[in-house]
Formats: C-alpha cells, structure tokens, sequence
C-alpha cells in the first residue's frame, strides 16, 4: 500500500507561482513513477506532468510546458511540481498518483487509469 498526500495548493494571482508537493508514506517510490493529473468540474481528469523515476525522464502536457517543472527527491520521497506564470485555466484540483515501473511512460503517462495510488488532492486557484 502506498498513500500519497499532495499539499501546496492555494489561491494565487495570474502569472504567480506555486509548489506542489506529493509525499509518500508506509512505502517508498522506488519501484513507481509519479504523475500529476488536474480536475475540473464537468471535465475529465487529465495529466500534467510525470518522472521516471529510474532514469529521471519527464513528461509534460503541451499546455503547461515551459512554465511547470516536476522533480523528485527519492531521499525524502518526495516529488514535486513547480508552477510558474500560472493562468486562470490552470485552476484545478490537482492529484498526485504512482504508476508501476512502466516501459512504455512515454506513452501511457497521461492515461490516469494506468495508475495505481492516488493522493486526495489539493485545490489549486489562479485569479485574473
């Protein structure tokens, strides 16, 4: 059993910035790679970013790339995702979730149902 906690989440004006951060308990990420998904109401739940965490390969959805970047700690198991010049459509809950050592990442990173822990969530709102 994993358990995974996102904290971070919080109220910020457009083009601000936030940290998330998921940590794990009970286990370690040793043998799975972290994602982070985002949901909105009346939306589908859809990936944001993921690392590799054997070989530290990232993956970012076009709308967020160049202004989010996700890094791990493996000491503290921790991973993190940094928001910069966030806008008001990155309003989101945003979950945190551990995918089995997966060979094909690159393809399946942002289908949420190849996932196998998730995070309760932390609300995430920009401002305009």
């Amino acid at each position: 059993e994993v358990q995974l906690v996102e904290s971070g989440g919080g109220l910020v004006q457009a083009g601000g910035s936030l940290r998330l951060s998921c940590v794990a308990s009970g286990s370690t990420f040793d043998d799975y790679d972290i994602g982070w998904f985002r949901q909105v109401p009346g939306k589908e739940r859809e990936g944001v970013s993921c690392i590799s965490t054997t070989d530290g390969t990232t993956y970012y959805a076009d709308s967020v790339k160049g202004r989010f970047t996700i890094s791990s700690d493996a000491a503290e198991n921790t991973v993190y995702l940094q928001m910069n010049s966030l806008k008001p459509e990155d309003t989101a809950v945003y979950y945190c979730a551990a995918i089995f050592h997966e060979e094909n990442l690159h393809r399946l990173w942002s289908y949420s149902y190849q996932y196998d822990y998730w995070g309760q969530g932390t609300q995430v709102t920009v401002s305009s």
